[in-house]
């Protein structure tokens, strides 16, 4: 027979929401930035005829919503764990971050459809408009940037809301350069060129944002966390543990890890000792506060590919 089950839980377990109130207060600093602009941005763009501001008035709309789910998925996390939602909450934030990859994605992909029309029937385009306002918006993104980029750079929330300001300010420095092209030379072909341009930068973040996200949603091992090596350092460092086997870890979010895993320890061994000694290494080693470990005598259990590292 097994020992049976063995729980830990940090500080910010199940049954603690964890505190989100920097974050919440710089996405409504840069949700006020975003949105307030994109309306000037919208007029601009439509007044010169600008595809490069019209796809980065488009792009701050998406920010402004990306922003707002963004918000709302830090409120909805920090609700009290349920007999239905035993975990909580969290992870409502990855799933927040998967699904501003996909509109990332999307609006690239708008980005280059209207930039491939307008190459192939080149439009007047009004430089000296799209210059001004594009300098505005590059001032609004930049202070949007550095709140969020001030943050919490592990959360896949914020980063996702971090990654729509930082393409969109992309898009405020193509909107410069083209300005800058079609003043002085009047080809109204850059502004659809620089437009591919910040589609392709956006379709790059996206794609790592929504793999990143997809990974945890998958319920993925953690990127920098491998299995081999843990299980050889328990094996190794807790005395009486003979091997370990049966490990599964995962991610709640990129803050909240779990594990389980089966441990064969020695017949004599004091169980409560070794559980204490296992549990110390997995926050001390690798911060996974969220443990389930089985504990069974080398007599009770069936090597299934266990590391062991001392005689039984």
């Amino acid at each position: 027979m097994g020992l049976g089950h063995a729980h830990h839980h940090g500080e910010a377990g199940d049954d603690t929401p964890v505190d989100h109130r920097d974050s919440k207060r710089r996405l409504r600093i840069a949700l006020y930035l975003i949105g307030g602009f994109m309306l000037a941005e919208v007029v601009g763009g439509i007044v010169a005829n600008s595809l490069a501001l019209l796809a980065d008035a488009g792009h701050m709309l998406t920010d402004t919503l990306a922003l707002a789910l963004a918000l709302i998925a830090f409120r909805v996390s920090e609700r009290p764990a349920t007999r239905r939602h035993t975990y909580g909450y969290d992870r409502i934030q990855v799933l927040a971050a998967f699904v501003n990859g996909l509109v990332l994605l999307a609006l690239a992909a708008w980005i280059v459809f209207e930039a491939v029309k307008r190459i192939l029937a080149p439009q007047p385009v009004i430089g000296p408009i799209v210059l001004i306002i594009g300098v505005l918006g590059l001032v609004v993104n930049v202070a949007a940037f550095l709140v969020l980029h001030g943050g919490d750079r592990n959360n896949l929330n914020l980063r996702g809301a971090t990654l729509h300001v930082l393409s969109d300010m992309i898009g405020s420095i193509s909107a410069i350069i083209a300005a800058v092209v079609i003043i002085f030379t009047g080809w109204t072909v850059a502004d659809p060129l620089l437009s591919l341009l910040v589609a392709g930068l956006v379709a790059y973040v996206a794609t790592g944002l929504v793999r990143r996200s997809g990974h945890v949603l998958l319920e993925g091992t953690p990127e920098d966390l491998d299995i081999g090596p843990l299980r050889e350092q328990l094996a190794t460092e807790v005395d009486d543990v003979l091997g370990v086997h049966h490990v599964h870890a995962w991610s709640l979010t990129n803050e909240r890890r779990v594990i389980t895993l089966h441990a064969r320890i020695r017949r004599d061994a004091d169980p409560e000792r070794v559980l204490a000694d296992i549990k110390a290494v997995l926050i001390g080693s690798y911060g996974i506060e969220h443990s389930t470990v089985q504990l069974e005598f080398a007599r009770d259990c069936v090597d299934d590919g266990a590391v062991s590292t001392r005689p039984s």
